[in-house]
């Protein structure tokens, strides 16, 4: 929201409620579509339902275009959202374990939190898992500090910034992985007999 709020002018109160009332309707269109339903997002892996990466491809269409077309004429500035710094092996690593975490307990960190206010069990002990996963972190970090911060690749690096071409061009070419990844979801789905 904080480019939005160097273009439009309201102040960081206001941000802060619309940043809140906006985590509320996406958590809300979460539920409806399943991923909630650790069950759900666990048959993703097995080529049964596909909806979790339709769902997502298409979220990251959608804000990726808005975000290009927002940037071109002027109603947004790009340089102001906030990208973490890239530590190539602490992500790669975390990337890892939070990918098995995933397999196992069926929740990503945000639809944990989803399942959790649905009053799933399961996703109660997702969360409560990732807390303590946390806290290992926050007591290790000290004893790996120079391996994690040895790999800082740069402060901010982006696909069209890395391989110096234009935003849109990195665009399209997403947008024509997702319909192959459509495609793909599709040809799986039938192959596994899915049907719902």
């Amino acid at each position: 929201m904080a480019p939005l709020v160097h273009n439009l002018g309201h102040s960081s109160h206001t941000d802060a409620f619309l940043a809140f009332l906006i985590g509320i309707g996406f958590g809300f269109f979460l539920e409806q579509g399943g991923f909630g339903n650790a069950v759900k997002l666990a048959k993703t892996f097995y080529f049964k339902d596909m909806t979790v990466l339709k769902v997502m491809f298409t979220a990251i269409i959608v804000a990726m275009t808005g975000l290009i077309f927002m940037d071109q004429f002027h109603m947004i500035d790009l340089s102001l959202i906030w990208i973490n710094p890239t530590y190539l092996w602490p992500g790669i690593v975390g990337g890892l374990i939070m990918g098995v975490g995933f397999i196992v307990g069926g929740y990503c960190p945000g639809t944990g939190i989803v399942g959790l206010v649905t009053l799933k069990v399961d996703a109660l002990f997702n969360i409560l898992g990732a807390l303590v996963g946390m806290a290992i972190t926050a007591e290790i970090i000290p004893f790996i500090y120079e391996w994690w911060t040895g790999s800082l690749i740069g402060k901010r690096i982006t696909i069209p910034e890395y391989f110096d071409i234009s935003p849109g061009i990195v665009g399209f070419l997403i947008i024509l992985i997702a319909l192959g990844l459509f495609v793909f979801s599709e040809v799986m789905e039938k192959r596994s007999g899915h049907k719902e």
